[in-house]
């Protein structure tokens, strides 16, 4: 709920349906979730890589990046990381608007808090990729070195260590990371839009 009292919320004069129509495609948010290390922001860059490549209106939200500025407050406590999540959700809504196709690579561990970013969107526009990797495979890759840090106590709360990661029951779409090279993964994403008339 707001705190913010005496607001009212102002009508734009050019909507999301006149953007689409500009565009030439519906925009929507690609909520990528999975462990770290399974892979999301190598195949969310390349999913907007490739978009772009066709000319459409695309952009990445980076869980790290966004760390580096909007959600610098904020730490790996459950609250922090559900704040996290809220805040993405509120500025990937912005970008839908905008008519954009975002892509979002963020852990998002709990399953409760990414539903409550899919109701701030209309039906069909919140994609859920499950990017699923075992962790064995995870810990294996850990290309940032995370997890060999949180075996050794030096980072608290880490998720699939000592914080617990809830994967989806119902993604629009899974990727077998350790399956699927990024080729085949993107070819799989851009389908999927593709079928649903998105671009």
């Amino acid at each position: 709920m707001s705190k913010a009292s005496n607001i009212t919320w102002h009508a734009a004069t050019v909507t999301k349906a006149d953007r689409h129509s500009q565009n030439g495609h519906a925009s929507c948010v690609l909520w990528f979730t999975g462990l770290s290390g399974s892979g999301k922001s190598t195949i969310a860059n390349a999913v907007s890589g490739e978009l772009y490549r066709q000319g459409i209106s695309e952009y990445v939200l980076d869980g790290d990046n966004i760390r580096h500025g909007l959600n610098k407050d904020l730490g790996f406590s459950d609250y922090d990381r559900t704040e996290n999540i809220r805040r993405i959700g509120e500025v990937a809504k912005l970008f839908v608007d905008s008519g954009t196709i975002v892509t979002t690579a963020f852990i998002s561990p709990f399953r409760s808090d990414r539903d409550q970013v899919r109701a701030l969107f209309e039906e069909g526009e919140f994609i859920e990729v499950f990017i699923d990797c075992p962790l064995e495979q995870c810990e294996a890759r850990d290309p940032k070195k995370l997890y060999e840090k949180a075996r050794r106590g030096e980072i608290k709360d880490f998720t699939g260590i000592d914080s617990p990661y809830e994967a989806p029951e119902r993604p629009e779409v899974t990727i077998r990371s350790d399956q699927l090279s990024v080729e085949e993964a993107v070819q799989q994403i851009l389908q999927y839009l593709q079928e649903k008339n998105i671009i």
